[in-house]
């Protein structure tokens, strides 16, 4: 799992059935999709997609998956644009460290996972002790991935990864998804009905792709099954703690830590020019394996002191690109809305909300409408 699993995660049903020999999908067969899920995230007849299926099943049959495991995998399956539209959309926008952190160990997910961290204790700690992977930095991971269990997804797999293995920008990819996807439901982890994730087939508490599932998903419980979707999230922190113990973890060893803040000896490294230094170790390594990123190893690194009752980082960021500090963009979310322009919350990141509340300003009082935030629009608000 070296590609990014932002790429795949959340964040962040089903549906038409196939004839009997694979084809396409007639409009009486159709089964309402689960509430919640946008329309573009729902079947839509497409019959490319069901020429796909019908061939498709002939490879998939090759590759061991029985008719059972396919006839029922693929009952009430169907095409979803929107994940096509999610694929070829994404696009390579980075926040900033400083940014990314504000997300990734805001105020709330800090509170959440002290919560969580004290209703699993016990779980955690057991984890901790056979696989060697703190338990503060497996709470962690999950946070990250589904804050704690709350938004584990909803988009039916097979649908998902077979609708980008047909058109999608890495249909072999996909498709190598989507055979491993069979073989979890062949070999009785899951159902399909209850097989669901992200857009693009991440799975469970700890947004797992299926072929990373079939390579370190454990059952913790003991009861013939890694059901990493329970509400019971054991397998799934299981699976996470596994992941990282086969990627390298060393116990008793930190991630890291802040230059000057506790940090161990270690590389020194600066994601974010004029921020904080960070001290890292080759535990750091090996959550990047879970996800190949700078900033979400140091955001599960940081959650993690965070939820164990660390205080926040020491050091601070130099103002944005806009010329503003972070306490300044705060300022300018909480008068934008205290004006009836909503910015979405108060968190110092300027995203799609707060770009919209000042377009919106902006247009009210007759000014060029930018979206972009400035100390000259700060002190206009007042």
């Amino acid at each position: 799992m070296n590609l990014s699993r932002r790429n795949f995660g959340l964040g962040l049903g089903a549906l038409t059935t196939l004839t009997a020999c694979g084809g396409g999908a007639t409009s009486s067969s159709r089964k309402a999709a689960p509430a919640g899920l946008p329309a573009d995230l729902r079947p839509t007849p497409n019959a490319g997609y069901d020429s796909w299926v019908s061939s498709f099943r002939t490879r998939a049959a090759s590759r061991g998956i029985s008719q059972s495991t396919l006839s029922a995998a693929f009952r009430g399956t169907g095409y979803l644009p929107g994940c096509v539209k999610r694929d070829r959309n994404q696009t390579e926008f980075k926040r900033t460290l400083e940014d990314y952190l504000a997300i990734a160990a805001s105020d709330e997910r800090i509170s959440k996972g002290r919560a969580a961290f004290g209703r699993h204790r016990a779980t955690l700690q057991t984890l901790e002790g056979k696989y060697g992977v703190d338990a503060e930095i497996i709470c962690a991971v999950w946070g990250l991935e589904s804050f704690f269990g709350e938004r584990r997804g909803d988009v039916p797999v097979i649908s998902a990864t077979s609708t980008l293995a047909y058109d999608g920008r890495r249909g072999a990819f996909f498709e190598k998804q989507l055979i491993a996807a069979l073989k979890i439901l062949q070999n009785g982890d899951i159902t399909p009905s209850r097989m669901t994730g992200s857009w693009a087939g991440a799975m469970g508490h700890t947004q797992f792709i299926p072929t990373s599932y079939q390579a370190y998903a454990v059952d913790f419980t003991g009861d013939g099954r890694r059901d990493i979707w329970s509400d019971d999230p054991t397998d799934a922190l299981a699976s996470t703690a596994a992941y990282l113990k086969r990627s390298g973890w060393t116990r008793g060893v930190k991630w890291g830590g802040e230059v000057g803040n506790g940090a161990p000896s270690g590389r020194i490294i600066q994601p974010q020019a004029g921020g904080p230094r960070f001290a890292v170790t080759g535990n750091f390594r090996a959550i990047k394996r879970y996800n190949n990123s700078d900033a979400y190893a140091i955001g599960v690194g940081h959650l993690a002191d965070r939820i164990g009752g660390a205080g926040p980082l020491r050091a601070s960021f130099p103002p944005d690109a806009n010329g503003l500090i972070k306490d300044e963009r705060i300022a300018l979310q909480k008068r934008l809305t205290a004006k009836g322009f909503d910015t979405g919350g108060s968190d110092g990141v300027i995203g799609p909300n707060s770009q919209k509340a000042i377009r919106a300003y902006q247009a009210s009082k007759g000014l060029p409408v930018t979206g972009k935030p400035s100390q000259e629009l700060l002190r206009q608000l007042g």
